[in-house]
């Protein structure tokens, strides 16, 4: 429609001047033909040209102004239909210059004259329609818009510190409405000064609907000359136009909607000399002439404290006589303004004044005013009023529809609930859910993604931990609040749950304010006497301690009080964002329970699809709760689904925030979007909250993606948190919203990024460790409150320095990480030509009177172009993928955890630095534990140490300590970094002092282990025997119990297991067991002295990859170039890395070698250590690791790669791997050695055959062979296969084709055997590991030549070392029978003979003869002995060869690929 055909109709008789109601008027005229009164036509006209002509019914929504709508036209190209929008734009922007925004004039068909004739000829009758008085425009949108919109509009009106509407005259109706609705979310804070005996200052801030303030009525009786609201303004403010009058832009007489209408302003003191009035202050303008809105005039002056009225001339004949009379007579204080008098100030009575206006300047005028007003206010009139109570007959409140009344009743009572308990026990008996449940299973949570330790049990322990506090919060949720909360939200429609939100934020916040002010009062007052209790305390430093213990107790009891009033700070804030977590907590804690749904409208299943409608419809949701530092990813995902099922799996660009605490992030997010984030700096966001803003449908062609994601973040480095805690949440929350957004705005408070700096550095950091994360952040710097408008030109060299630093940052990270990343936009996108924005400072003054900058306004405005041009190459993410994204990120970031205790990547380096340099001195001081350990292990033997003490071995160690302890001083006080190195002087000090304590009590231990150990070996020989008579005599009496009724053999073993048992424990109860070892712990600890995280550690150790090192084809992953290369060289690498996609063949080669030959240094280097003979030590470990990080170190600085942290941890563990174990197997054999527990385990079977042998009545002759043939039996089987296995590997060695010759021969048949197998498995294994292969060839072969051409040979072998062995036993037996008859000797001789005969052909262990004395007859033990031997002979087999090392195929093995193992074998 176009603006000719929606002309307003001409008035019949005249325009409507100001100072006339244009509704009374119109009420009596009508036009002709229409029926309609004139004013209802001139609105109609009104609405037509602003495009609202449908919108008398059907409202304007908040929905459709915060959608994302094309950039906004420059004002010279405005046209009538566009005001509507760019008004609400404008004004949710906070640019108070909106009110005078005006359409371009249209081109009007002027007629041809003649110039001077035209200039003198008067056009005013010629145009049919003026521009639209500017608050005709505001009041048009307000009769056009809903109630959450109009409160909007009103609270953004209030921000700019203009005047609100109070009383409302409906253009059609003409009822009188109070939109007291639209009031409810302003806030006003103010600092209230009184004088008595002494000036104090107190700070009020409370919603504007419940001050309690005195109010200043103003109105004209009558038509005036010059204008009654700029006079007013000057009292409010000297700079600025709070209530629009006629000298502002944009005015004329020709205005619809104004007259009548009542507006209200505050005045809110500063607490300083220069404030006009002490206490704040309403002000209330009724415009037009108030003769002729006599409803409002009545209404409001009955609730004015003060009467201010203006008036042409004073004269009883004056139709405004009438009301100055009533006024005169009235109680309330009365100035009265004549603007035909000249005279000054007339006191005519208590509370009445006269002022002329006549020939006076405008300034005189209001120092006088606000002087007189400022007298009675501060005198003894205190009428009050306050805005919640407007109602009156007659008058509309826009809180009476149903919708809202019914809304209100709801918060009301959800209100009552929380006031039946103190504000300290609100969150605790309401919200428990959120409370310590959740806080210890998010602390438990984290640890159980961060164990030091590998132990399933600790795992375990702590699942079954979280399980119980989610059962724990399953008990809590059936609490009052939430059960009425979520009733209410389920059972109350669409605009009703709105009005019940809106409500029960309200009434949250009244509450809270109404709280917070008395606890913030005893705070004060709490403090204050802390203050006055530590200076007595310094003070009465110098008396005796009795005296000062009183103050003392006093000042702990203060402080006590202290803290319990700050946790009461806590549990007063409480808003609706805390009820949506506690429904988040408790979904989380039913559904990781996995509990059946309950009943609606308690329906916890149901709690996601409720919280994403209010998402859809603009609410915050919570993303991350910040009070926790935890992301509840079920609530999430399952809140995203819901989304999803509503509006389809939609593209999302995911705009997130990030700055200091209270540098104005959320302002400028509210400012640019029209969002109602948290801003107050009482009430500052925690955590992370997001919300999405739709795209309109005009922009969508344009864009990939249909709704940004905004996502609002508390502030870093919050006064609330201290310490290394502010620097890991605030570095964990920055990774998270920067990993998690397209685009951050990094928001700086000031030209100074330095602390945004060291933030960015560790989440560029964390980036480059977290590789399972696809992340592609970008970010854009926004520097808030600068003032100086050439500033982008004066600091193009700042913008340089903080690139550079960046940059330099990125690299130091980069070689820490090993990651190929050069420069800060590698990791993250950022152009510092471009990404770099300054903004104005946001107020124009001092608050709380000051209005926004609209310099402010205009750089939100740019910064929002700028922002949707850059996202118009993004495709955006879908919900789907951010659900996913979400839980990627937050879990990436429970398992990183080192990075995020540092203030920025330079002190990252510099602690592994120090790290690196406190693992050389742990070294050292292992080293030389060591020496000590060999030297005091040779007295021990030698018997010269009967005990080690604690004073000895400091006495041994100390010098060295000394020495590297002056080496750790010189180190904290001469590296360039020394200011750095200094927080951590102290600690690592103490740190070195208690791992020499750990290594000198370990080494004490240890020997003193060995000292009771070779004592208790001692005691047991010598107690040997009397055990072996008890325990024969036992044997014997049990064999005359048992004699006719003798047990089958698993009774009689169980009936001997019983008395071992006992007589075990008996001889051993004073000796302490050998101690076991734990090689994992110990593998860990030695890694992490390096310098190596512990979870990048635990990470490589999980994988198992390690354990195939040497084996593996591709070590790729493993590497990352150097900089700095030879370009040509460099670009050749890339492209040939390019074209192969993996490290070039001689490099790999290169690594190979380099495992090979580090293995082979450590397993050298272990096999010479003493293990076996004087036990394990840790200290093995950690110089083994050392010496691998010594020979990588020097590999990597000969070669043109670097070496990541992944290959030098998983090298190290290869070689611990590769040597576990010989090392345990040498412990084992150590303790079998020197452990009196394990030496008479090994005893058990002997002495059951004794014991078994004698309950059935054998003789002691018999049970003696027994004895002997038994201790013969394991010597007799491994001689014999060793032998046997040496000759068949001489056999084959010279009979079998591949081992015949040299070694390049069996190369010869392995390549032969690899192509008539013909399996491509078998070629890749021998590239890789030719040597392994190698090995698997010659077992192979051995193995298949014993199952075919030598089975027979070597049953031939084995029988003939059986009998080789077995003709040498019975020479012995015959020559120590011959000899002990011929010397008549007894037992002890033969056992001494046989021994001797032995020696050098089997090992035998000693028997104690005291047992046999009774046996005689020595040619009856010979044949006992040769039937036992015939026996063992008969049953001894050639498959005993895979118990021994020494079989064929190792023989073969070592003789070819083990040189230095190589034995003389003859064919």
């Amino acid at each position: 429609m176009t603006r000719r055909s929606c002309r307003v109709p001409k008035p019949p008789r005249r325009f409507i001047e100001e100072g006339e109601n244009a509704l009374d008027v119109g009420a009596k005229e009508e036009e002709e033909g229409t029926g309609l009164p004139l004013i209802q036509l001139r609105m109609m006209a009104l609405l037509s040209r602003l495009h609202l002509q449908d919108r008398s019914e059907n409202k304007l929504t908040s929905a459709e102004f915060l959608q994302i709508k094309p950039t906004l036209k420059h004002e010279d190209e405005l046209s009538e239909s566009d005001l509507c929008s760019v008004y609400l734009h404008k004004l949710m922007m906070l640019d108070y210059r909106v009110r005078y925004i005006q359409a371009k004039p249209e081109n009007t068909n002027v007629d041809e004259q003649n110039e001077t004739d035209d200039f003198f000829y008067d056009t005013d009758d010629k145009s049919e329609q003026t521009n639209i008085h500017p608050l005709d425009l505001q009041m048009a949108v307000f009769h056009c818009s809903d109630s959450f919109l109009k409160q909007k509009m009103v609270t953004k009106l209030s921000q700019c510190q203009y005047a609100l509407p109070l009383l409302v005259p409906d253009p059609f109706t003409g009822d009188i409405e109070c939109p007291l609705w639209t009031f409810r979310q302003i806030q006003k804070t103010w600092k209230k000064s009184e004088t008595k005996h002494i000036k104090t200052v107190t700070m009020k801030s409370m919603s504007i609907c419940k001050a309690e303030t005195q109010m200043v009525l103003c109105f004209r009786l009558g038509s005036l000359s010059g204008s009654k609201s700029q006079i007013i303004n000057t009292l409010i403010h000297d700079r600025y136009d709070t209530f629009f009058h006629r000298n502002c832009p944009g005015s004329s007489k020709k205005r619809l909607l104004l007259d009548g209408v009542a507006e209200i302003a505050w005045y809110c003191p500063s607490g300083k000399p220069t404030d006009s009035f002490s206490d704040c202050v309403a002000f209330c303008n009724l415009h037009g002439d108030g003769l002729t809105h006599h409803k409002q005039l009545q209404i409001l002056m009955d609730k004015a404290s003060v009467n201010v009225v203006f008036v042409p001339t004073l004269d009883r004949n004056h139709k405004s006589a009438a009301v100055i009379k009533h006024l005169l007579e009235s109680p309330t204080p009365l100035i009265v303004l004549v603007e035909n008098s000249g005279h000054g100030v007339i006191k005519l009575k208590k509370g009445k004044y006269k002022v002329g206006l006549k020939d006076r300047s405008q300034s005189d005028v209001s120092e006088e005013l606000r002087r007189i007003i400022g007298d009675i206010i501060s005198g003894s009139w205190s009428k009050s009023f306050q805005l919640e109570y407007m109602s009156e007959p007659g008058l509309r409140v826009d809180e009476d529809v149903t919708s809202c009344k019914t809304s209100l009743s709801s918060a009301k009572e959800i209100m009552t609930i929380i006031d039946s308990v103190p504000v300290s026990d609100v969150k605790k008996t309401f919200l428990p859910c959120q409370g310590q449940l959740w806080h210890d299973w998010s602390r438990i949570n984290k640890e159980w993604y961060r164990l030091k330790g590998n132990s399933e049990e600790d795992k375990c322990r702590k699942l079954s931990e979280c399980k119980i506090l989610r059962e724990d919060q399953v008990k809590a949720s059936s609490g009052d609040l939430m059960k009425a909360f979520i009733h209410h939200l389920s059972s109350l429609h669409q605009t009703e749950r709105e009005f019940f939100l809106t409500w029960t934020q309200i009434l949250l916040d009244d509450y809270a304010t109404d709280k917070l002010s008395s606890i913030l009062q005893k705070y004060d007052q709490t403090w204050s006497e802390v203050f006055d209790l530590k200076k007595l305390m310094e003070e009465k430093k110098s008396e005796d301690s009795d005296q000062k213990k009183t103050p003392d107790k006093e000042l702990k009891s203060k402080q006590d009080e202290l803290s319990k009033i700050s946790q009461d700070l806590q549990s007063a804030t409480c808003g609706l964002e805390h009820i949506f977590r506690e429904m988040a907590q408790i979904y989380e804690a039913h559904k990781s329970l996995d509990k059946p749904p309950g009943r609606r409208p308690t329906d916890w299943s149901k709690y996601p699809e409720l919280a994403a409608e209010l998402m859809i419809s603009g609410h915050p949701m919570e993303l991350m709760d910040g009070d926790a530092g935890h992301v509840p990813l079920t609530w999430i995902s399952g809140l995203i689904d819901q989304v999803i099922k509503k509006l389809g799996n939609k593209k999302v660009f995911v705009l997130s925030v990030l700055g200091i605490q209270s540098s104005g992030k959320s302002t400028m997010l509210n400012a640019m979007f029209g969002l109602q984030f948290a801003v107050s700096a009482g009430r500052c966001t925690r955590g992370a909250f997001m919300q999405l803003v739709k795209l309109s449908e005009d922009m969508k062609k344009e864009f990939q993606w249909d709704y940004i994601l905004v996502v609002d973040t508390e502030g870093l480095r919050a006064l609330e948190l201290d310490g290394n805690k502010t620097i890991h949440h605030d570095n964990e929350l920055a990774t998270f919203v920067v990993g998690l957004g397209n685009m951050t705005l990094v928001n700086i408070f000031g030209e100074n990024p330095s602390d945004m700096q060291d933030v960015l550095q560790i989440v560029v950091q964390a980036f480059m460790r977290m590789k399972k994360v696809r992340l592609s952040p970008s970010c854009v710097f926004v520097h808030q409150n600068v003032t100086d408008v050439s500033v982008t030109e004066k600091n193009m060299d700042g913008k340089r320095k903080l690139l550079e630093k960046l940059d330099k940052m990125v690299q130091l990270a980069a070689k820490e990480e090993v990651c190929d990343a050069e420069s800060f936009s590698d990791i993250i996108e950022f152009d510092v030509q471009k990404d770099v924005k300054y903004f104005a400072q946001l107020w124009e003054g001092s608050p709380p009177m000051a209005p926004p900058n609209p310099g402010y306004s205009e750089c939100v405005q740019d910064l929002k172009s700028f922002i949707l041009e850059k996202a118009k190459k993004s495709p955006g993410v879908t919900l789907c993928e951010f659900k996913a994204k979400v839980a990627d990120l937050w879990n990436a970031l429970l398992n990183e955890n080192f990075v995020f205790s540092f203030k920025n990547t330079l002190e990252i380096a510099v602690y592994r630095k120090l790290e690196v340099q406190y693992g050389n001195w742990t070294l050292a001081l292992r080293s030389e534990m060591l020496k000590i350990e060999e030297k005091l292990y040779t007295r021990i033997t030698n018997g010269e140490l009967d005990r080690v003490e604690l004073s000895l071995l400091y006495g041994e160690v100390w010098k060295k300590y000394d020495e590297i302890k002056l080496l750790t001083s010189k180190y904290f006080h001469s590296e360039v970094d020394k200011d750095m190195f200094i927080q951590w002087c102290v600690p690592h000090e103490l740190k070195l002092k208690h791992f020499l304590e750990e290594l000198v009590q370990e080494l004490q231990r240890k020997l003193n282990n060995v000292i009771e150990q070779k004592k208790a070996s001692k005691e047991v020989d010598e107690r040997k025997t009397a055990f072996e008579k008890n325990l024969q005599q036992k044997s014997k009496q049990l064999a005359l119990k048992l004699r006719n009724n003798l047990p089958d053999d698993q009774t009689l073993r169980k009936q001997f297991n019983v008395d071992w048992v006992k007589w075990v424990s008996e001889l051993t109860r004073d000796i302490k067991p050998a101690e076991k070892i734990n090689l994992e712990q110990d593998q860990i600890q030695a890694i992490q002295e390096l310098g190596f995280e512990y979870d990048l550690i635990i990470k490589q150790k999980q994988s198992s990859y390690y354990k195939i090192l040497a084996e593996r084809g591709d070590y790729t992953e493993y590497v990352a170039k150097k900089r700095h290369q030879n370009i040509i060289t460099n670009a050749w690498n890339k492209v040939s890395q390019f074209l192969s996609g993996r490290l070039p063949h001689e490099h790999q080669e290169q690594m190979k070698n380099l495992i090979k030959n580090v293995e082979e240094k450590a397993l050298k280097e272990i096999n010479g250590k003493p293990v076996a003979q004087r036990g394990y030590s840790s200290s093995y470990l950690s110089e083994m690791s050392f010496n691998v990080i010594t020979s990588i170190t020097e590999y990597e600085s000969q070669w043109k790669y670097l070496l990541k942290k992944e290959f030098k941890v998983d090298l190290i563990l290869f070689v611990f791997y590769r040597t576990q174990r010989w090392i345990s197997d040498s412990h084992s054999q150590f303790i079998k050695n020197n452990d009196v527990r394990t030496y008479l385990e090994s005893k058990k079977d002997e002495y059951y055959s004794v014991f078994r042998s004698f309950c059935r009545g054998s003789s002691s002759a018999v049970v003696l062979a027994e004895l002997i043939c038994e201790k013969l039996k394991s010597s007799m089987t491994e001689a014999v296969c060793k032998q046997t296995a040496i000759d068949i590997a001489g056999d084959m060695r010279c009979n079998v084709e591949a081992f015949k010759e040299n070694r390049l021969n069996l190369e010869k048949h392995v390549l032969k055997s690899l192509a008539e197998k013909r399996e491509f498995n078998r070629y890749i294994k021998y590239i890789r590991n030719p040597k392994a292969y190698t090995e698997t060839f010659i077992r192979e072969e051995v193995e298949n030549l014993l199952c075919t051409k030598y089975k027979d040979k070597c049953h031939s072998f084995y029988k003939q070392k059986i009998s080789n062995i077995q003709t040498q036993v019975l020479h012995a037996l015959h020559e120590a029978s011959e000899t002990t008859k011929g010397n008549r000797g007894d037992i002890n001789k033969w056992l001494q003979e046989f021994t001797r005969s032995m020696k050098g052909k089997l090992t035998f262990g000693t028997i104690d003869p005291q047992n046999f004395t009774d046996v005689k007859d020595f040619d009856f033990l010979k044949k006992e002995i040769e039937k036992g031997l015939n026996f063992i002979s008969a049953n001894l087999s050639v498959d005993k060869f895979q118990w021994f090392r020494l079989r064929p195929d190792q023989i073969l093995i070592d003789m070819f690929l083990h040189q230095h193992h190589q034995r003389s074998y003859k064919c």
